[in-house]
């Protein structure tokens, strides 16, 4: 008869409010608005769905909101809260339709997502997770596109309402054998965690970097060519990797727990994702606790530590850092001893406690000369140098940076050559040759920028900023202190207000027009 099939997406929010305001009253909504936000948003904004929840609403005046929003969030529960009474009005059955025309193998990789921790997926993961090779794990996602039991929400990325994910963990409880379910789990996060070491190798090839075991059958970790698509893999993932290492410490996969946040540590500190990366390092060190691994102990901690620092959390740092150091002692790891000496340098300077932080750098680079790391000796020079500026000794820093300089540049090692253009110019700005800190500033910043870590960029950027304002470039001035405000407040981090204060200086109010306020505006050029 000319009929055709129509996609329809699930409500828009303020759809889904009005929904339920004409079943439960505008006033019962109105009052309760925050509890109605998360009703829709448990219902996947699914008509039928929020209708079945609004019945149990309307027939219970005196029931707030709030508490059958509490029913609901349990997503095992949650099913059962949306059972209408017969298969005509009950979500169950409702999914149940859609899945029971799937092919054996779509049917299992829809089972095998329920146990997947999201918010997506891509199809190598998913070819990992139910041991497929890619090309067949791409068509099986396809026909569960077409059944419109996940959507394709961006390019390659996958994604299933929680209804969806506790339906399809319900099949497969009922299903498959609990050792195949288990092997699946492994298979999902030794994917994530090889992959990530992969691309963690590429970012930073002067990070001590962990030993891990093979990867478990079945697991086809991602190839990653270079420093930039380990770049593009990590941000598209991070999230899944946040929620993949919180995921394994719940169901007691301790060894996951602390891996797959420790070896993801280095892109979490270059886009300045301290937060998150904070909270699970935090579950990663319970989780630890729990093994008798002490390495895994003291690489928990130290990134722990690290990440605490960044937050201002330094007397927290510190106990974490020194523990870590001890048992880095212990295991006889010098080359591990030199990195938490470089940390703690880190967390002092951080308190204005220069004299102890150059202690420290010299100390790390006493260690990694004693074990032949080059690499790491630069890297602590620099800091040496960088900590002799801090006290006041320009010249003795910039020989320091400068032998740092030449050799980062020798390996090949571009954030080390971009710290020691840094020093530099910081250097020779505390000696009043403006036009060399700007020079060095600038060449920092090219290279800060490339790399992607916004943190040094917006460090680079108000060094910038206060060089450009020394030489009397006050609208230069302005424009750089506004670029490191944005990525500052971007990433919520407390040196802002400094930047800030640099922006409402009388100087820079009387001499420029207004400053728009471009707190929210990301940079252009990243």
């Amino acid at each position: 008869e000319g009929a055709y099939p129509v996609t329809v997406d699930m409500l828009a929010p303020a759809e889904a409010r009005e929904l339920l305001s004409r079943r439960l009253g505008r006033e019962r909504v109105t009052a309760e608005s925050g509890a109605v936000t998360e009703l829709a948003e448990l219902c996947a904004r699914l008509p039928l769905a929020l209708v079945i929840a609004a019945a149990r609403a309307a027939v219970r005046p005196s029931l707030p909101l709030a508490e059958l929003t509490a029913e609901l969030r349990g997503a095992a529960g949650r099913l059962d809260a949306l059972d209408a009474g017969d298969a005509a009005s009950n979500v169950r059955a409702v999914f149940s339709w859609s899945y029971q025309q799937l092919t054996e193998t779509a049917a299992a990789m829809f089972r095998f997502l329920g146990m997947h921790p999201g918010p997506d997926i891509t199809a190598p993961v998913a070819a990992s997770l139910a041991a497929l090779a890619p090309a067949s794990a791409r068509q099986m996602l396809a026909e569960l596109a077409r059944a419109h039991l996940i959507t394709e929400h961006r390019s390659g990325r996958f994604a299933l309402h929680d209804l969806l994910r506790a339906y399809a963990a319900e099949q497969a409880s009922a299903t498959d054998d609990p050792a195949e379910l288990h092997a699946a789990r492994h298979r999902a996060l030794d994917h994530y965690l090889h992959t990530a070491h992969r691309a963690a190798m590429l970012l930073s090839p002067a990070k001590q970097q962990l030993r891990l075991g093979p990867p478990h059958p079945g697991t086809s970790p991602e190839a990653i060519g270079d420093e930039q698509q380990a770049l593009a893999w990590f941000d598209a993932e991070h999230q899944v990797l946040l929620a993949a290492a919180a995921r394994a410490a719940e169901a007691g996969w301790h060894t996951h727990a602390w891996q797959i946040p420790c070896v993801a540590e280095h892109f979490f500190f270059r886009r300045g994702h301290w937060l998150g990366l904070t909270e699970v390092l935090r579950t990663a060190v319970d989780a630890v606790e729990r093994v008798d691994d002490i390495a895994a102990q003291a690489y928990a901690r130290r990134s722990l530590g690290r990440a605490s620092a960044r937050l201002g959390s330094y007397a927290e740092a510190t106990v974490y850092l020194i523990r870590a150091l001890d048992l880095f002692s212990l295991l006889g790891d010098r080359a591990a001893e030199a990195h938490i000496h470089l940390d703690l340098g880190g967390s002092l300077e951080l308190q204005g406690r220069y004299r102890e932080a150059l202690t420290h750098a010299e100390q790390a680079r006493d260690l990694f000369r004693s074990v032949g790391d080059g690499v790491g000796q630069t890297g602590a020079q620099n800091n040496i140098g960088w900590y002799h500026i801090r006290l006041g000794n320009y010249e003795r820093a910039i020989a320091e940076c400068h032998r740092a300089l030449t050799g980062f540049r020798r390996s090949g090692f571009r954030r080390g050559e971009a710290s020691a253009l840094d020093s530099l110019g910081y250097a020779h700005h505390q000696l009043g040759d403006h036009a060399q800190a700007i020079a060095r500033g600038q060449e920092a910043l090219r290279i800060f920028r490339t790399l992607g870590d916004r943190y040094d960029e917006a460090e680079i950027l108000t060094h910038l900023g206060d060089a450009l304002q020394a030489a009397g470039d006050h609208q230069a001035a302005c424009n750089a202190w506004q670029q490191a405000l944005s990525i500052l407040n971007d990433l919520q981090h407390p040196d802002a207000a400094e930047v800030r204060t640099k922006l409402q200086s009388p100087q820079i109010v009387g001499d420029l027009a207004p400053i728009p306020d471009l707190t929210n505006v990301r940079d252009p050029v990243r």
